[in-house]
């Protein structure tokens, strides 16, 4: 098995990516003001980040609130969606976004295929949304 290259975090060892983690409550925060695409099984919130910002490349986290379950179901909805994130190839992202995943109830029983498909719809929709916003720089303007 090959070692994943910290340099790189494009590189793997199945050709899958995987994509830093956020893990400040505050960038979860920032997220939550941004775009937003809604499906069955989870959320998808995306926001470009300020350019003064240290961290390079795209970055997600994932989360599930309490009142759609027990710590057992959270964890294994989280574990889905990472699965998925990390099998799902050619994911659009943006190097200067980070990204949250909000997982719902569906999370657990919605198929494994189905999930991954949804992932690349989510994230294209919310990659092609940005692009035609204006940055908030721009909007100041």
């Amino acid at each position: 098995m090959s070692q994943r290259d910290p340099e790189n975090p494009q590189s793997g060892n199945d050709g899958a990516f995987s994509l830093a983690r956020l893990k400040k409550r505050a960038d979860f925060q920032r997220a939550a003001r941004g775009m937003r695409w809604r499906g069955e099984a989870f959320a998808l919130q995306a926001r470009r980040r300020e350019e003064d910002a240290a961290p390079r490349g795209a970055r997600v986290g994932l989360t599930a609130a309490r009142k759609i379950g027990g710590a057992v179901a959270r964890n294994r909805m989280r574990r889905r969606l990472k699965e998925a994130l990390r099998l799902t190839r050619n994911l659009e992202t943006r190097d200067d976004h980070d990204y949250v995943l909000i997982a719902q109830r569906e999370a657990l029983t919605q198929r494994f295929e189905g999930l991954c498909a949804d992932l690349a719809t989510a994230f294209a929709a919310v990659s092609a949304r940005s692009s035609r916003e204006p940055s908030d720089r721009d909007r100041r303007k």
